[in-house]
């Protein structure tokens, strides 16, 4: 008999900080990096100087928090911007703009966005999620899951920019373990901004075709008149 394989948190959070680095890193353009030790703590925070919470529930419940220092914060949303093509004079200059946790709270949503997608693909269950909050804050705020949890499990990971500033994500969750009873296949995510562009190059492909072609038909029709 072939031996179940159990999947426990931190195999969820490890798919919750590939969501984070894969997605901050495409919207900035740049590297984000974590570290490979993981910290049991025994409660969330928010801290400063901007924080942002995400509440989960469904297969399993519980808490995404990710804190941000200014320089973290700010590198991440110039390095967006400016990857989005947007001008030096319409970019916001200090964390404390509304500018700021706006496009880092779309971002978060985004990172939860995937990583529930993940959790759908790989342990056949569903979780959703609320609006992220983010805001800037200069004073820890401790927030805890509105829910009863029988044996609630905290983390926090050390995330690093290109630019070595630190953010930290914390997780908490009630301690759960997954078991394969038997394999299956993984479907491949589909990117719906792929298939546009697939879908954009092959008709750029068939109007290439059809203009040689359409070429080389007026070429013989005057190759035909003697011209």
């Amino acid at each position: 008999m072939s031996k179940s394989k159990v999947i426990s948190t931190e195999d969820i959070l490890a798919t919750l900080c590939h969501s984070v680095t894969s997605v901050l890193s495409s919207a900035s353009g740049n590297s984000i990096s974590y570290s490979a030790m993981v910290q049991k703590i025994t409660r969330t925070c928010m801290r400063p100087d901007i924080g942002c919470f995400v509440l989960f529930d469904g297969g399993f419940t519980g808490l995404v928090i990710t804190n941000f220092t200014s320089q973290a914060a700010m590198e991440i949303y110039h390095d967006y911007m400016r990857n989005m093509g947007m001008p030096e004079d319409e970019i916001a200059h200090s964390h404390l703009s509304d500018d700021v946790s706006n496009v880092l709270g779309e971002l978060m949503n985004q990172i939860v966005g995937d990583f529930t997608s993940k959790v759908r693909e790989q342990l056949h269950t569903s979780i959703t999620q609320n609006q992220p909050k983010m805001m800037a804050i200069n004073k820890q705020v401790q927030i805890s899951v509105d829910t009863t949890m029988d044996r609630p499990q905290a983390r926090r990971v050390t995330f690093t920019t290109s630019k070595q500033n630190i953010f930290y994500l914390e997780l908490a969750m009630d301690k759960t373990e997954f078991i394969k009873l038997h394999d299956f296949d993984i479907a491949e995510a589909i990117d719906p901004d792929d298939i546009i562009e697939n879908e954009a190059k092959h008709k750029a492909e068939k109007q290439k075709a059809a203009d040689a072609k359409t070429s080389d038909l007026d070429d013989d029709f005057m190759a035909d008149l003697g011209l």
